[in-house]
């Protein structure tokens, strides 16, 4: 007979998310997503700039596509790295009104309105968008690749919901200069067991 939790944290890892915070909260999200083994899938680093290659235009596409996943969220900053990427998400839901079944959400000089069913799914947006970004860039470069299935992520991914203005700056500055910081990187596999 097998132990109980022998598989729990390969098919079912621990999630990295804060526990009863709703990822739909009109906020700021700092993500990191790894790729499995931290290869580097996306070019490399050289002299403090990121060489590209084809895979590094796919993410690239996605992330800003990430924009019209929904009107209310959007992509502030953001770095693809050799082998992982940084990214601020930030959702807004504008001037919220609900009426019995619907929400009515004006952004800028636009009108939306909304289902209800979709505030009240499980309330965790961050998570769905990064599950449909790790979907669509695996298979366009799957596709790219001709290989039937190659995982490009690793499953999980690191977030931080930003706490004031000072922290946003300070992420926003690390984003912009990690390809300079490269080889002090602990996602570099020259530096994995310093």
């Amino acid at each position: 007979m097998l132990p109980e939790n022998k598989f729990k944290q390969i098919y079912n890892p621990k999630s990295n998310r804060l526990k009863n915070y709703d990822y739909s909260n009109n906020w700021w999200y700092f993500i990191t997503i790894c790729t499995k083994d931290r290869e580097n899938y996306f070019g490399e680093i050289l002299d403090g700039k990121m060489v590209l290659n084809e895979f590094w235009k796919i993410i690239e596409n996605e992330i800003k596509n990430i924009d019209n996943y929904n009107d209310f969220w959007f992509v502030d900053e953001f770095v693809i790295m050799p082998n992982h990427l940084h990214i601020i998400i930030i959702i807004e839901w504008y001037d919220l009104c609900r009426d019995n079944s619907w929400i009515v959400s004006t952004y800028t000089d636009k009108s939306w309105i909304v289902s209800t069913n979709m505030l009240n799914r499980r309330n965790m947006l961050i998570p769905k968008i990064i599950w449909k970004f790790k979907m669509l860039t695996s298979k366009h470069i799957n596709i790219l690749k001709k290989s039937i299935w190659n995982q490009l992520w690793q499953p999980n991914y690191y977030d931080r919901i930003i706490r004031n203005e000072d922290e946003l700056k300070k992420i926003r500055k690390y984003i912009l200069e990690n390809p300079l910081k490269w080889e002090f990187d602990q996602n570099n596999d020259e530096n994995i067991f310093i």
